[in-house]
């Protein structure tokens, strides 16, 4: 008995068939990828850095985004601004429901003018296409593409987004009148959004809401749980290999921070189910958010969507309750107290 078994021992470990040679050689190999990719990523950050903007950003959005009559959105206007030198942002401005037969065929002008119509005004930071869907009925939605992606030439950047997103907010308010100003991120839009948020409270020009859809606490936390870092997560010296480098590319989208330095209402919205941003990462951010003293005034609302539901990283556009969700929370947007429910 031991000789067939020292000999089939013999041959799993020195196996004499061309496919286990071939099966080895793989295996060896894909242990050596992985291996490898750490100590590559370490030496090159900007690898991570260009993962992080990549994985959150769906390229294109819009398809093309030059006639956004292609697409159906035969409400909205394209335009093109330059936040500073050798940087371009394609800009879209999507009417309420009820001036979409007006806007047939009107010019930029006609746009721009009918900002300070009587209507709340959102700056979303970057969603997916359908987000101009019927969620936001009455309201003017002005998207744009960061620098780098899409339409928009220059290299991203986190600062780079932010002052993007500065640009388009300080251009709708020279055109918006009295009309609220609200700013909706999504996702990573939600670190461009608290970027923004808390700047303009410390320069004293601060929105009339913050809506964050689906938002992490900070990047470093959002990649650790990422689904992409399943692979890697027990790997030892996780942080020092793939968050330094994050860290030290300036990438922080610090949420968890930048709330404590914002007074405005704030609204979270997060599905039980997201695949990409875990819910436990919104409700963390909510909870550092309540009871913060920057919000003694204002109202901060979390609200979770069940995971039956399905709507995941970004589905929470469909959900039938927004609108009411929205009116409510934006109806009375300056009252005193925390709600939850």
């Amino acid at each position: 008995l031991s000789l067939p078994l020292g000999i089939k021992v013999h041959f799993l470990i020195f196996p004499k068939h061309g496919m286990w040679v071939r099966l080895r050689k793989v295996v060896i190999w894909l242990l050596g990828i992985y291996l490898a990719i750490p100590f590559l990523v370490k030496i090159c950050p900007a690898i991570q850095a260009k993962l992080v903007f990549l994985n959150f950003v769906r390229v294109p959005y819009f398809i093309d985004l030059k006639r956004p009559q292609d697409q159906g959105l035969n409400h909205t206007c394209n335009f093109y601004l330059q936040p500073e030198e050798d940087v371009t942002i394609g800009v879209w401005h999507t009417v309420p429901t009820f001036l979409w037969k007006d806007a047939q065929r009107k010019d930029q002008m006609w746009y721009e003018d009918i900002l300070s119509s009587n209507n709340p005004v959102i700056l979303y930071l970057h969603g997916n296409a359908h987000s101009s869907s019927n969620s936001f009925l009455g309201y003017h939605v002005v998207t744009f593409d960061y620098r780098g992606w899409g339409d928009s030439i220059g290299t991203p950047s986190e600062s780079g987004m932010t002052y993007d997103a500065l640009h388009v907010f300080d251009w709708i308010k020279a055109r918006s009148g009295d009309n609220p100003v609200y700013i909706w991120g999504h996702s990573l839009g939600t670190g461009v959004a608290t970027n923004l948020v808390r700047r303009l409270c410390e320069r004293e020009t601060p929105p009339d809401a913050l809506i964050l859809e689906s938002p992490f606490t900070n990047i470093r936390e959002e990649a650790k749980s990422h689904p992409f870092s399943v692979v890697y997560r027990y790997f030892p010296g996780f942080d020092w290999f793939f968050l330094d480098p994050i860290t030290s590319s300036g990438i922080k989208f610090a949420n968890d921070e930048n709330v404590k330095h914002i007074s405005c209402s704030l609204l979270i919205l997060h599905a039980e189910d997201d695949p990409v941003v875990p819910f436990h990462l919104g409700k963390k951010l909510y909870n550092i958010a309540a009871p913060s003293r920057n919000f003694r005034d204002y109202k901060v609302q979390f609200v979770p969507f069940h995971k039956e539901l399905g709507y995941r990283h970004k589905y929470i556009y469909k959900s039938p309750e927004l609108p009411r969700i929205l009116r409510e929370f934006l109806g009375k947007s300056a009252h005193h107290h925390h709600h939850h429910h």
